[in-house]
């Protein structure tokens, strides 16, 4: 894919990002959450290539979210496929918490497993774990062999869970093994990414999350070099044959990284409100900074941008 794509697409998370911001803390999700998906469009719309979202935020009948099958971009140029979210965290947001972001995974056609919208069990680790983890064995199997490879004992390993009741059992049998916990209240794509980044402290993350945002981190960990392994899991028959008209059939079958982002793909991401890896908007009299990061799986380039924006010399993107 073009190089040059990924700094375009930085454009698009920052402008779903500069949007967004503009609703942290004010307790309105949905808000916040359309201010996102309408900045997103509109910018898309100002780059040179055939887009398609493959991953988005629902059906065509969601509007106006960026739906399933939606067309991106002038529809001149490489055609590619989109998995995004314009507003990763859109609680955390509402609430002014951290590690919300505006973010795009992108790969050449068909790159891309096609995921419902339903959850996934997930396990993602960074590059010095990357072989050492098995979604089929258990999470204290899980820990011991992570510890092992990134060279920690099991209670020096920060393992990353979304702080559900669903995770009960979960967090119980981490907490047994000696590790640690960082439970988060959203945004499992940063949490995921967080795993490939040395300087987050998070070794492992674990549990059952959203299926597209786990294609996302998919992409993101195929840049980072770290290792993913991902079961859907389905709670209805519904749920089943809308897979089923995705073109999935084995419904036991297990996702390892290249399953769920094939080829080379890209990862962009901007801050929303600061995180672990990306600081969040701040604004000023005359316009605003933004902290985003572009990665490329085909070399491994990943570059931090930190971008100054002058409201009254640029578009506003629909914010």
């Amino acid at each position: 894919m073009d190089r040059n794509l990924a700094l375009e697409f930085v454009r698009v998370t920052e402008a779903a990002a500069l949007a967004s911001g503009r609703w942290v803390g004010r307790g309105d999700k949905n808000s916040a959450d359309d201010a996102a998906v309408t900045a997103m469009r509109s910018a898309f719309q100002s780059i040179d290539f055939d887009g398609l979202v493959v991953i988005g935020e629902g059906e065509m009948d969601e509007a106006p979210m960026l739906y399933i099958g939606e067309k991106v971009g002038r529809g001149n140029g490489p055609r590619i496929d989109i998995a995004c979210d314009p507003l990763e965290g859109t609680t955390i947001t509402a609430n002014g918490g951290s590690e919300a972001i505006a973010c795009i995974a992108a790969a050449a056609r068909g790159g891309f497993l096609a995921a419902p919208d339903m959850y996934m069990e997930k396990l993602a680790v960074g590059p010095l774990a990357r072989g050492a983890i098995d979604i089929t064995k258990s999470a204290t199997w899980n820990i011991q062999e992570v510890a092992r490879a990134v060279g920690k004992s099991v209670e020096d390993l920060m393992v990353i869970i979304l702080d559900r009741p669903r995770h009960a059992g979960l967090i119980a049998e981490v907490r047994a093994t000696g590790a640690r916990i960082r439970l988060i209240s959203d945004g499992d794509v940063s949490a995921a990414v967080a795993t490939a980044q040395p300087e987050s402290g998070v070794d492992v993350m674990m549990g059952s999350g959203g299926a597209p945002e786990g294609v996302i981190a998919a992409a993101a960990l195929r840049c980072l070099g770290g290792d993913m392994q991902t079961k859907l899991l389905f709670s209805s028959p519904e749920e089943l044959e809308r897979a089923k008209t995705m073109g999935i059939t084995d419904q036991n079958k297990i996702y390892h990284l290249e399953d769920m982002a094939r080829g080379h793909v890209m990862f962009v991401a901007t801050g929303v409100t600061n995180g672990s890896f990306l600081s969040g908007v701040r604004y000023s009299g005359r316009g605003a900074f933004t902290h985003s990061i572009v990665m490329r799986s085909e070399t491994g380039t990943v570059r931090e941008i930190r971008t100054r924006h002058y409201f009254d010399r640029k578009p506003r993107y629909g914010w």
